[in-house]
């Protein structure tokens, strides 16, 4: 076993590995026997492809070259494409996609060239659209359209609709729904004669408080199915005999029901665990049914997510397949769906599940990298749960997922590992036990690694997800600054050689920790995350234009709560080392955000290194990016904990000012 200093330690996990034929994978669809998805690729300068297998074959781009299926709605896209009525066609059919260049909707048909079907916007990408859906007939269909009615309008200018447009050749779209400041998943009725979908109003965000309506597209009549304040509806679906699924957390959890015109919501699935997602992208999938009335679904419990079958007869069985993280599920067959599942010990892939009587059985249709390392190197999650507080007194428990540095070397005796803290977006996200070379990039340099599922995360039951309301910057930061002292104090870690990390809301969490007396972190890195809550009420874009009501309170009534709460009105606090990241075009958390911090901290000489990156918006897609990324901040805590890094990868040093 080898044995040097932790964070040292030479690896085969460089930034080269985190982006060597790296794809993230998007939603997946059945189409006739085929199967469609869609991978993100950073060496493609970020850009998402369309990819086809037909049974026996090889997966097949779809787009031409330079095209980009991704959709601006909310700005964090989700339901860029969309196909006909999945496995129950004969054969390959069109493909509608919204381009990412211009935001406008495009019909592909198999041979032809991408067909514009909506108009040209007057501003740049003034008309965006997403989230479709295609009559039974394949003649029409239905799509959310958000208009821009000038480029860097305000928030308030934002128009949400709900339009209908052709299918087949160019059309001026028709608005059926208006006036709720948002709605999503518009889908049609079996027979094309009824539309649903969900809608929800400023403050609240589609995990607080939604409706789901129903309209007769004749008559006009329509009808509120479910939600209203206090209940979160996401996922409707039409099934074939005209009752209409859907998922609520009505009961403090989202689970699974039913409605039938003219009679009671029933409910198909009931269960003490989360089906649902919060709905940061639009067009996500949960659970599908079979023909025969199955239900097959993903749950999360405990930060993990399994497969589950519900059989005609009611009874629930837990699928014996090794998937920890599912998303994208959908009926492929008769007996048989297909997903995107990834692993502990394997990255996301495009499986098909067949349920066998003998059970079930997986067909991979997109395998993940094969990134050739020793079954050692990889270190997996474990769950953790841990005491903590809610800024009251109040004792509560926090969870999340520690990556133990790898097994495969070992430090010094007498030393302990450094630990990394990770803060996931949103706030309302939640941590994924999926093998991430992001975070092997650490675990197998000697780091350890927690990634803190703090209260406000999604997967623990509505009750958790709301222990943040009001609290942001004070539960999150109380969580995280628990699950290093719990590491800490089982002499797991260096409590000397703590870091936190994280992005967007993930960035604040780190800049409230570090801005504060009692902080034991000894570094921080921010990606793209907020420093000033005021600024960013004022200039952020339409769909968390109000989410800080809810995690602050009403601006500008609680304005002082705002500056409170603020890291750069906290700057004589900092006195750890920083470093910042940030995209260019970045219209969620604006430049600005990461400037002032930094301006503060290099007027007050506190160490701080800051990169700008040209091109990128909220998130790093292009594979010089992220590698530039990870390898700055791991030269940033070289520098600051005072270890070498490993000569052979060149890594080029970040420059950190005022560091002595």
């Amino acid at each position: 076993m080898t044995i040097s200093g932790y964070g040292s330690w030479s690896t085969p996990v460089t930034s080269e590995l985190v982006v060597a034929a790296a794809v993230r994978l998007g939603a997946v669809h059945p189409d006739g026997d085929d199967v469609l998805w869609a991978e993100g690729r950073p060496a493609e300068g970020g850009r998402t492809q369309l990819v086809r297998r037909a049974p026996g074959g090889e997966p097949a781009d779809l787009l031409p070259a330079g095209s980009d299926a991704r959709t601006g709605v909310h700005e964090y896209g989700g339901g860029a494409w969309w196909v006909g009525d999945g496995y129950r066609g004969s054969g390959p059919g069109p493909v509608w996609f919204v381009e990412w260049s211009d935001q406008r909707l495009y019909r592909l048909d198999p041979g032809a060239e991408p067909l514009a079907l909506t108009p040209e916007p007057s501003s740049p990408r003034g008309d965006r659209y997403a989230d479709g859906d295609v009559a039974p007939d394949g003649t029409w269909m239905v799509a959310i359209r958000e208009h821009h009615p000038s480029a860097g309008c305000a928030a308030t200018e934002v128009r949400n609709e709900i339009v209908r447009l052709d299918a087949r050749t160019p059309s001026e779209p028709q608005v059926l729904v208006t006036g709720p400041d948002f709605v999503a998943a518009p889908r049609l009725s079996p027979d094309g004669a009824a539309l649903a979908w969900l809608s929800w109003d400023h403050p609240s965000m589609p995990w607080d408080d939604t409706l789901l309506t129903v309209r007769d597209l004749e008559s006009g009549d329509e009808t509120v199915v479910a939600g209203g304040r206090g209940e979160s509806v996401t996922e409707p679906r039409w099934q074939r005999d005209g009752s209409l699924t859907f998922l609520s957390d009505r009961t403090g959890w989202w689970n699974l029901y039913r409605w039938l015109p003219g009679s009671d919501i029933e409910t198909l699935v009931r269960i003490d665990a989360e089906i649902g997602v919060p709905g940061w992208a639009l067009g996500g999938s949960r659970y599908t049914l079979l023909d025969d009335g199955r239900v097959v679904f993903a749950r999360s419990c405990d930060g993990f997510d399994a497969l589950v079958l519900r059989g005609t007869d009611g009874e629930m069985t837990a699928l014996d397949l090794p998937f920890s993280v599912i998303g994208s599920v959908h009926a492929s067959g008769p007996d048989s769906v297909v997903l995107v599942a990834g692993s502990p010990r394997a990255e996301p892939g495009v499986h098909r599940v067949a349920l066998t009587p003998a059970g079930p059985r997986t067909e991979t249709l997109r395998a993940p990298r094969d990134l050739g390392l020793d079954p050692e190197l990889i270190s997996e999650p474990e769950p953790i749960s841990f005491p903590s507080h809610d800024g009251h007194g109040e004792t509560r428990t926090a969870h999340g997922l520690y990556y133990p540095p790898t097994a495969a070397q070992d430090g010094p005796d007498g030393e302990l590992p450094p630990l990394l803290v990770i803060i996931h977006g949103g706030p309302t996200a939640s941590a994924a036990p999926v093998l991430s070379v992001n975070v092997q990039y650490w675990t197998t340099r000697g780091f350890g690694v927690v990634d803190v599922d703090y209260g406000g995360s999604t997967g623990y039951g509505r009750e958790y997800r709301e222990q943040l309301k009001g609290a942001w910057g004070i539960v999150d930061v109380a969580d995280c600054l628990a699950a290093a002292s719990f590491l800490a104090g089982q002499g797991r870690v260096d409590p000397d050689r703590l870091a936190i990390r994280g992005g967007s809301a993930g960035g604040f969490t780190v800049l409230a920790a570090l801005a504060r007396p009692d902080t034991p972190f000894a570094a921080g890195a921010d990606h793209f995350g907020v420093a000033d809550l005021e600024a960013l009420a004022a200039d952020t874009h339409k769909f968390e234009s109000r989410y800080l009501d809810g995690l602050v309170g009403p601006y500008p009534a609680e304005r002082e709560v705002y500056r409170a709460r603020s890291p750069i009105n906290h700057v004589e606090l900092f006195s750890k080392p920083l470093i910042v990241l940030q995209g260019d075009e970045d219209a969620i958390v604006p430049p600005n955000q990461s400037e002032m911090i930094v301006d503060a901290l290099r007027a007050r000489k506190v160490p701080v290194a800051y990169l700008l990156f040209e091109g990128e918006q909220h998130g790093f897609r292009k594979a010089e990016n992220i590698r530039h990324a990870l390898d700055a901040e791991l030269s940033f805590y070289a520098q600051v904990f005072g270890f070498d890094l490993p000569p052979e990868e060149g890594i080029e040093p970040v420059t950190v000012e005022n560091l002595r």
